[in-house]
Parts: structure tokens; sequence; C-alpha cells
């Protein structure tokens, strides 16, 4: 199997869904626990890249990388850019649901960051730790 696949898809909502199915296929037969939460992650990822960056925009596009090491699973969703820096936010009231995406993906993952690209964009990524079987 290579070590890495990806994916373009539309900056349109409704392409959140099928970004997770792209990650969940890729990660069938791995541990259930591992497939829930690379699901979860790449579902996050996706659907800030659209709501918050020009990936969203009129013909926007983000991309997810998947790639496969002995050890973990590396996700990453590269967007077009925006205007303020990916950041976690406290839960700290119920009145404000939105937010929390990062957050989440943070309690997932073993590592994550982001790295900005050359031409404007951005990548959100997120190392997961694989089960020994």
């Amino acid at each position: 199997m290579p070590k890495d696949w990806a994916r373009m898809f539309p900056g349109q909502a409704w392409q959140v869904a099928e970004a997770r199915h792209f990650a969940a296929a890729l990660l069938e037969g791995e541990d259930p626990r591992l497939v829930d939460d690379a699901v979860l992650v790449v579902g996050e990822l996706a659907a800030n890249a659209v709501r918050h960056t020009r990936s969203g925009w009129y013909l926007g596009w983000f991309q997810v990388v998947v790639g496969f090491t002995d050890d973990f699973v590396r996700i990453q969703v590269v967007d077009q850019g925006g205007e303020s820096e990916p950041q976690v936010r406290s839960v700290n009231g119920a009145e404000d649901q939105s937010g929390r995406g990062l957050l989440m993906v943070s309690a997932c993952a073993k590592d994550w960051g982001v790295k900005d690209r050359p031409a404007g964009g951005r990548c959100v990524w997120a190392e997961l730790a694989r089960v020994s079987g």
C-alpha cells in the first residue's frame, strides 16, 4: 500500500462528508477507535477549511492527505488560507457551541499543528497513534 493518499475536494459544506468517507475507506481494517478518531479529525479540519478559509469561496477547494507509518496515521487538510490563524478555544460556556473542533482534534491526536504554505494556503495536520495488533 502506498504510504500517502491524497484527494482534492470542492470547497462546499457537503464535501466534508465525502472527505470523511475517503478517510474511512483508507483506514478499513484498522482498529475501529483509530477509524473513528480519523473520521472526526478529517471532518473537523475539512469543515474548518470550508467555513473559515478561502477554500469555502466560489471555486474553492481543500485537499485531504492521509499518510501511514508503522506508528501513526498522519492526516493533513490543506486549505487556501484565510484571515486568521487556527486556534483552540477553551470550553467556557454552553452558549457557545462552535469553535471547539480543534479542541477535539487535539484530544484525539498524539500531536497536531499548522504549517503555512508558500502560495498563501495552510496545512493543518494531526498524527493519530496506531494500535499495535
